[in-house]
């Protein structure tokens, strides 16, 4: 299997089907869909159940935490992180970061996403962007770097570890990804307001 998407999901029923839509779309089919139901208490895990996706219940909550269990059950020889209020913005995200790896088995692929409040950002070849979203990682470079519990930004210790490893890397400033940053309720919004 060529990529495991990891989807962290608390009570996440009134948002996760437009990420579910974007991952199943995927003109690109080599892969499997893996959602991470933290803590959940409404229907997320049948929605994701319904797609077709494998889920699994934990109860850490922690956004981190819980993509270390997607970490642990992924098959793919790539992963990538999407959560669940946030979505792939074209059908062929899939075939495209496929064709990008190719026959060079580099560890990472780093692509630009569009920020809902903060408009398109790409980083320059060698620059990652500070969280999950934008890369595509070789399962066996992260090995058995993990999350961290960190409440808030585990996404960037997590980075951190990985860039420290050195990783033999792709750019392109071609935008697949859209973070719905600041949506209400979510981290990046209770930590604007100082919540966390």
């Amino acid at each position: 299997m060529r990529f495991s998407i990891i989807i962290p999901s608390h009570n996440g029923a009134e948002r996760i089907a437009k990420a579910l839509d974007s991952c199943y779309s995927q003109s690109f089919t080599d892969y499997e869909v893996i959602v991470i139901c933290d803590s959940c208490t409404d229907n997320t895990h049948q929605i994701a159940e319904s797609y077709g996706a494998k889920v699994i219940d934990v109860n850490v909550r922690r956004d981190g935490l819980a993509r270390n269990a997607g970490l642990d059950i992924a098959q793919g020889d790539y992963i990538l992180f999407l959560d669940d209020d946030d979505w792939w913005l074209h059908e062929f995200v899939f075939e495209l970061i496929n064709k990008a790896i190719g026959t060079t088995d580099c560890d990472m692929v780093n692509f630009a996403v569009i920020w809902r409040t903060k408009g398109y950002v790409s980083k320059p070849a060698g620059v990652l962007l500070p969280m999950c979203a934008g890369h595509c990682w070789k399962r066996s470079f992260i090995a058995d770097t993990r999350f961290d519990d960190a409440r808030y930004s585990s996404d960037t210790h997590f980075l951190n570890a990985l860039s420290k490893k050195k990783p033999y890397g792709l750019w392109t400033g071609q935008a697949l990804y859209y973070y719905n940053y600041m949506r209400p309720g979510s981290l990046s919004d209770q930590h604007e307001r100082g919540e966390i």
